[in-house]
């Protein structure tokens, strides 16, 4: 009795330093949260993705205001005359008369006119360009809890790994104690029996935990751009709203998704404009001037003009006013659009805050079924010592207490999770509010070097491939 009662306080040991080190901080210099979140942001092939994009954007405004600016064109042309036939009264005779012209031109037009479709082409642009903005941040802030949840999940499950670990090592030591007990005829072939699948089980449970790991390892690589190595535990959140009205009215004035639906609002209107514009006339000024010379010959020409053009469609088979009525139709369904959004993040929003309410109480419930669980594990296996407790008892306290833990690790993740999804939900996960140690990027740096539509070979033009080249090279 007295060596079965030394191994039962060698596993009570056992438990307490096995699952302490589940929840003990490394010692060694570990990656943080922050650390994730700026590989994350620097190494995202989505965020370098859609910067092009933004950039792609802005080109646009560089487009439309050259509608607003002169077009010059040249052309040349070169052609030979190789004579023919001409007929006289004693017949047909050969007159050689062959020739070679030669022309250049140079023509320029500029809009004075148009019933404002450049300008409101320029603006149309510009809110592209906004709203690209919002887009890039909304999705700035899908990479970065992507690696938040990738982060806690690896956290959570290799905890997991280690209480699994440990329950599989003390179940084989109830096993051992059961055969002790049944040699001497304490226990019956039962409990022997019991233990033994209760060690199946737990081994199984260890290979499930295990396999999960790999998955969270694997979901790191994909949103960090690394594989996890030792990771710290993450701190919490303070500051958040505790209030459905608060985050509701934070999401809804910053959140980009809310922001770029009102930019693509702003578009249809202007496009409405737009389509009542294309009825107006057009009136432009041309000029133009040419050259031409007959090669071999002293014959030259020059030529010049100025002129106003104006033209304007009178029938179009209906497709204007079908326009009108179109850029009117997606005008109601951007403004439409807006409730959506709006309805969307409160959803979001008090989701977020429901969670996290429940990952709170849920800890505190948790510890307090962990302190228990522990008390009655000792109560169940001292008394099991004195035989007035079954093998089976003591594996089903046993089992209890591991349960309270893992409940324990997962309301503590789950907050700290849904702390992160209410950030997102309130427009606040991004690397500029993080404060994340890595260079923002400045989505209106490109934007002006091309808004003024420099040409290739100004010197503007020339800093502007300078910078595409840097960035190619990133």
């Amino acid at each position: 009795m007295s060596s079965l009662k030394q191994k039962m306080k060698v596993t009570a040991t056992a438990l307490t330093l096995v699952m302490g080190t589940a929840f003990a901080p490394a010692m060694a210099r570990a990656e943080t949260l922050a650390d994730a979140l700026a590989a994350a942001y620097e190494h995202s092939g989505l965020l370098e993705q859609n910067r092009a994009l933004l950039r792609a954007a802005d080109e646009g405004v560089a487009q439309a205001l050259a509608a607003v600016r002169p077009v010059v064109n040249w052309s040349a042309n070169l052609a030979r005359d190789f004579g023919a036939n001409a007929s006289t009264a004693s017949g047909f005779r050969l007159v050689n008369s062959a020739s070679t012209t030669a022309g250049i031109n140079l023509s320029a037009e500029l809009v004075l006119f148009d019933g404002g479709r450049n300008a409101l082409g320029v603006e149309i642009a510009k809110e592209t360009v906004l709203a690209t903005r919002e887009g890039l941040t909304s999705l700035e802030q899908q990479v970065l809890l992507r690696a938040v949840r990738a982060y806690l999940n690896v956290r959570r499950f290799s905890e997991f790994v280690a209480l699994r670990q440990s329950n599989s090592r003390l179940i084989t030591q109830e096993l051992r104690a059961a055969r002790d007990r049944f040699e001497v005829g304490e226990v019956t072939r039962t409990d022997v029996a019991l233990a033994e699948a209760r060690l199946a089980a737990a081994r199984s449970g260890l290979a499930a935990a295990q396999g999960d790991l790999a998955q969270a390892k694997l979901e790191y690589l994909a949103a960090v751009g690394h594989s996890p190595q030792r990771l710290a535990p993450a701190g919490g959140l303070r500051g958040l709203p505790r209030s459905l009205d608060a985050a509701s009215a934070a999401a809804l004035r910053q959140h980009p998704d809310m922001a770029q639906a009102r930019r693509q609002a702003s578009i249809s209107d202007l496009r409405v404009d737009l389509a009542d514009a294309a009825l107006s006339p057009t009136l432009s000024l041309t000029g133009r001037v040419g050259l031409t010379d007959n090669l071999g010959t002293a014959a030259h020409g020059r030529n010049a003009s100025v002129g106003l053009a104006a033209s304007q469609t009178i029938y179009a088979g209906g497709r204007l006013s079908s326009l009108q009525r179109q850029a009117m139709q997606n005008r109601d369904a951007s403004r439409a659009n807006l409730h959506v959004v709006s309805h969307q993040l409160r959803q979001a929003v008090g989701n977020a805050l429901a969670t996290l309410e429940v990952g709170q109480a849920s800890i505190q419930a948790s510890q307090q079924q962990v302190r228990a669980a522990q008390v009655a594990f000792r109560g169940v296996r001292e008394e099991a010592t004195l035989g007035a407790r079954t093998t089976l008892d003591v594996l089903n306290a046993e089992q209890e207490l591991l349960d309270a833990r893992a409940n324990l690790i997962s309301a503590q993740v789950d907050e700290l999770s849904a702390g992160y999804t209410l950030l997102s939900a309130m427009g606040e996960l991004t690397a500029q509010k993080l404060k994340l140690k890595v260079r923002i990027y400045d989505p209106a740096g490109y934007y002006n070097l091309v808004k003024d539509a420099p040409a290739g070979l100004s010197e503007q033009g020339k800093k502007l491939d300078r910078v595409l080249r840097r960035v190619g090279k990133e």
